[in-house]
């Protein structure tokens, strides 16, 4: 699996993690190993721009997700196609006051926004109710496997 990480925000963040991350959330959900995925850490107007115009909202946000090939995740006994699952973008200074309102650190809260990019790129959403408790279910145990410990708590809907 391919998970290509770069950081243009100019706030230090571990980009070997994140990788490493990603890289376990799709093998947990039997991506194909020849997926790929990228993760962008920006500036507060840098995602302010793209807020606004894919979405017409204004104001910087935490992620946004830019699904791509439109993959699903596998099955044990069958892992999804290969291809492009598209790119996850994150504002480490949004990730941060959220962190401090969550009351643990930006690393992890970034961490918790990948994860859950990563589930917007294979498709998992929470407009509905039923969509929300299956993609945070879903977001928490990826993530608390991965972390070893207990995962932050979503600060934002």
């Amino acid at each position: 699996m391919s998970i290509e990480v770069n950081n243009e925000s100019g706030i230090d963040a571990d980009l070997e993690e994140l990788a490493r991350l990603g890289r376990h959330i799709l093998d947990a959900l039997y991506v194909h190993p020849q997926a790929e995925a990228s993760i962008i850490l920006v500036d507060e107007a840098a995602i302010e721009r793209l807020h606004i115009d894919w979405m017409s909202l204004e104001g910087p946000t935490d992620v946004m997700s830019f699904p791509m090939d439109e993959l699903r995740p596998g099955t044990p006994g069958s892992t999804s196609p290969a291809g492009m699952l598209g790119d996850i973008v994150i504002c480490p200074q949004v990730a941060a006051a959220q962190a401090a309102r969550g009351g643990h650190t930006t690393a992890d809260e970034i961490l918790l926004l990948a994860t859950h990019g990563m589930l917007h790129l294979l498709g998992f959403d929470h407009e509905e109710p039923e969509e929300k408790e299956e993609m945070f279910s879903l977001q928490r145990s990826l993530l608390e496997a991965f972390l070893g410990r207990e995962a932050p708590r979503e600060t934002t809907e």
